[in-house]
């Protein structure tokens, strides 16, 4: 489909006058090309551009500033209606209507997002005409007035998590929860776990954020003193040898095959490393050289936490234990840095229930971090030090670097067994929105891409990297633009005063403390005789703000799933059969070759047994 179809397709009836005025430019500039394009011509070009990037520009920040405002409108009538000492039906049927203006700005917020995108993408692809018919170049001087207004840096993300925290108030009848309880607690026995991979097309990206948070809260991450959010951003750097063994093990699920990296959060000023499996222990990031030299021990440290007495000694041992493996894994493999993962990650989680998890990280990017072929990248450092966090990493060679195109979904579900997750993350995941890459690796993806003169094997999913995952819209799934009903509310201006300032219900945990400043090294392992019995969890994600489950969230539905024509685990695992079909065979990977990749093979997953993806998630 031609841009311009595509354009007058997806444009938002209301806002049509506003949009940039594509097929008008291209008209002139063919019209003035086939006269002969003369200065002149230019001069008038680049008047009508810049008039319709103003025009594009002034709409954008004026709806942007609207949304601000209807959500600070929708804030303080929820403190309003809680200081009333009207009865709480009364309370509950203005809350009601309140959920029901936030759905409206929902739908007006993922539709200036896609008219963000769309006008952006306008502008680019008529540059791009023009300069290609023209004798004129214009790109970089139209670069230069984009910066000047850049509409298309807005960040939605701050709105997000607003429309996220009160939907979660509403839902809590108007109570700003403490969110100090942990995410994870609240566990019991007898669940079933699993955990899958989607693709999300940048295109699908606001929808699908604006989509989970009407039934998830975004979890936040404070440290004390802080009034914003802090940086999303995540950075592993991912250790293999020359020969890539690492890589090797975990495509082809190897038994006790492992996967060691060092991760830290946010901006490049971390101070400490965290080693981890489920536990895991800190050293300073200007200790980490010397620890994988060998020069190092946590053993002060270890005394030191055992005086003050705040880690049992079978964690202090597990902890010992941990630091010499990773050390002796370093050491035994010749293991060194090869390829460093980065992007920023959205998590959405009910605080003290662990039955769904989400994240979604954009901006995904794998860089090269070896000296496999004689160019230091790191010197004698555990990383690179020519960037930081500063996506898209354009100072680059094209070669060292790998923008993933799309961004990456992970859902985690912990039910009881016999009880099928909510319908809405079954309607999600069989939506247009997603597309299913079970087990997909970052680690794995990188250095096939990065290496690929170096490795034998691909994974299964480079076939699906060849199409379009773009599906047509599933009916009911998604955001579709409600009517907003502040007509409607209660006129609660003098029913009570209101409050003096709105807390912050993000209060910090302890491990919430060090978000911004930890550095992680993790290491995964295959299922085998030295691999961990327990299901591993989301430690990062130690704080959120929102409430405990309750009749008003109603997330699980108990039904028989068995009766159904397709099991839910089906649903999640597209590769998983009914039990009554599943071979008691081992697992084991096939491989295909691709006729663009002859003297590749591509690592494709059994079918019909699911362990393959599912063995440590499940009880």
């Amino acid at each position: 489909m031609k841009f311009g179809q595509q354009l007058r397709e997806s444009l938002f009836p209301d806002w049509k006058f506003y949009y940039v005025d594509y097929s008008g430019l291209k008209r002139f500039l063919y019209e003035r090309t086939d006269k002969g394009y003369t200065a002149d011509d230019e001069s008038e070009f680049v008047k009508l551009l810049d008039s319709e990037l103003e025009k594009v520009n002034n709409f954008q920040q004026t709806k942007s500033s609207e949304m601000k405002r209807r959500i600070e409108y929708c804030e303080k009538q929820v403190d309003l209606i809680t200081q009333n000492p009207a009865p709480e039906d009364a309370k509950r049927e203005q809350l009601d209507i309140i959920e029901r203006e936030i759905d409206a700005v929902i739908g007006e917020v993922y539709e200036l997002a896609k008219f963000t995108r769309l006008n952006f993408t306008a502008f680019m692809k008529i540059v791009k005409k023009h300069d290609k018919n023209a004798p004129f170049v214009l790109k970089p001087m139209f670069a230069e007035q984009l910066n000047s207004r850049p509409f298309f840096k807005e960040n939605f993300d701050e709105l997000l998590l607003e429309l996220s925290r009160l939907y979660n108030i509403v839902r809590n009848g108007g109570v700003d929860v403490d969110g100090s309880k942990d995410p994870q607690s609240g566990n019991g026995q007898n669940f079933v776990r699993q955990t899958t991979k989607y693709w999300v097309h940048p295109d699908n990206v606001m929808e699908l954020k604006l989509y989970i948070l009407k039934y998830l809260p975004v979890l936040i991450y404070r440290t004390k003193g802080a009034t914003k959010p802090p940086n999303p951003a995540i950075t592993s750097i991912y250790f293999d040898n020359d020969k890539l063994d690492l890589y090797q093990g975990r495509l082809e699920k190897s038994e006790g095959a492992e996967a060691i990296r060092l991760r830290w959060y946010g901006d490049m000023d971390s101070t400490e490393i965290f080693k981890s499996v489920k536990e895991r222990f800190s050293i300073k990031e200007k200790y980490v050289n010397d620890y994988l030299s060998g020069e190092y021990t946590l053993d002060s440290k270890i005394e030191r936490l055992r005086e003050e007495g705040k880690k049992s000694e079978q964690d202090l041992h597990d902890m010992e234990t941990l630091s010499r493996e990773v050390l002796e894994s370093v050491k035994t493999k010749h293991l060194e840095p090869v390829v460093r993962s980065f992007y920023n990650r959205t998590a959405f989680q009910i605080p003290g229930d662990a039955r769904v998890r989400i994240s979604l990280d954009t901006e995904l990017t794998m860089v090269r971090e070896d000296s496999f072929d004689g160019k230091p990248r790191a010197g004698n450092n555990w990383r690179r030090t020519d960037i930081g966090v500063d996506y898209p990493f354009s100072q680059l060679p094209e070669q060292d670097v790998c923008r993933f195109p799309y961004a990456i979904l992970e859902v985690k579900l912990q039910t009881q067994s016999g009880v099928e997750p909510p319908q809405w993350v079954l309607d999600l995941i069989d939506s247009h929105l997603v597309e299913a890459v079970p087990k997909f690796s970052k680690f794995i993806h990188g250095t096939s891409v990065l290496l690929e003169d170096r490795v034998d094997v691909l994974p299964f999913w480079f076939s699906q990297m060849d199409r379009d995952i773009r599906k047509p819209a599933t009916k009911g799934i998604g955001i579709s633009r409600a009517n907003s009903p502040r007509g409607s509310f209660v006129g609660m201006d003098n029913a009570g005063r209101h409050r003096g300032g709105r807390t912050n219900s993000a209060t910090p945990s302890q491990s919430s403390l060090q978000y911004q400043n930890d550095i992680e090294v993790i290491v995964e392992s295959e299922p085998g005789e030295h691999s961990s019995q327990n299901e591993g969890t989301v430690t990062q994600y130690s704080h959120a703000y929102g409430g405990e489950p309750s009749e008003e969230t109603a997330l699980l539905g108990r039904r028989n799933y068995q009766n159904s024509s397709e099991s839910w685990l089906q649903k999640i695992n597209p590769f998983a059969k009914p039990d009554s079909q599943r071979e008691r065979q081992p697992g084991r990977v096939t491989f295909t070759t691709r006729d663009d990749q002859p003297n590749k093979r591509i690592a494709v997953p059994v079918r019909v047994e699911p362990k393959v993806f599912f063995a440590n998630e499940r009880t």
